[in-house]
């Protein structure tokens, strides 16, 4: 019984997105890269290879050992894909620069409005320090 299996794996390769697709046909492995350029989306990897996968010039096939993979519950397999995504963060450096720069923002304002509300109560203070002075002059 013929066994066929493939795979597809993208990621970032400085300074381009690359995709390495991985073809298993009877215990042989062929590979093929291509590079996306910027990140592609879901639906554009999807689009591409439903053009390009008859185009893709595979390498020579080799002899792999297929290793078979324990299935993973669904739900399981989606708790772990939401935690590696929650833990990349933002997506590009610019992103990331800019939002550096706005808890930079955020956090001198909150400096500056503290210094302010001090200084209000400290004036306060003052204030009603010297009208106490006031009334009892000697009276």
């Amino acid at each position: 019984m013929d066994k066929v299996s493939g795979r597809l794996q993208v990621f970032f390769e400085e300074p381009f997105w690359v995709g390495i697709f991985e073809r298993i046909d009877n215990d042989k492995l062929s590979v093929c890269k291509v590079t996306f350029g910027a990140e592609p989306k879901d639906y554009e990897v999807q689009a591409f290879i439903l053009e390009n996968y008859h185009k893709l010039r595979f390498s020579p096939s080799v002899d792999s050992i297929v290793e078979e993979k324990e299935r993973i519950n669904p739900k399981r397999l989606q708790r772990e894909v939401k935690k590696q995504i929650k833990n990349v963060g933002i997506g590009s450096k610019s992103q990331q620069a800019l939002k550096l720069q706005q808890e930079q923002g955020k956090l001198e304002r909150k400096a500056y409005s503290r210094e302010q509300h001090e200084a209000k109560k400290e004036f306060q203070y003052k204030l009603k320090q010297q009208k106490r002075r006031e009334k009892h002059k000697g009276r």
